[in-house]
């Protein structure tokens, strides 16, 4: 091997075998946690916010709130449901003759 070429391949091996994979696992990284990827002089490729996406994330806000106070009370009623099945018969049958004794 002639003396040029072994003084460029380790320049050359260096940036392929570390740098390369490195830029790739921080590149896919800022995929998967949703940072905005960058040009050279460090302007953000995405997200463009516009009034469109903003009134999206409010809908979606919003339809959260919905959604937890549904499931708060869908498991208020599983709680009664289960309370009432793992009862026992003696107790459920004492307090249904209650409330017949103050319905009459």
């Amino acid at each position: 091997m002639s003396g040029f070429a072994e003084a460029i391949v380790p320049l050359v091996a260096f940036p392929t075998i570390f740098i390369a994979p490195a830029w790739v696992i921080v590149t896919r990284m800022k995929i998967k946690n949703g940072y905005p990827l960058g040009t050279r002089w460090g302007e953000p490729i995405y997200p463009h916010s516009s009034d469109v996406a903003e009134e999206r994330v409010r809908l979606v806000t919003q339809e959260n709130a919905q959604l937890r106070a549904e499931l708060g009370a869908v498991k208020d009623r599983l709680a009664t449901i289960e309370r009432i099945v793992t009862d026992g018969a003696f107790r459920l049958d004492r307090e249904i003759e209650t409330l017949r004794g103050q319905v009459n």
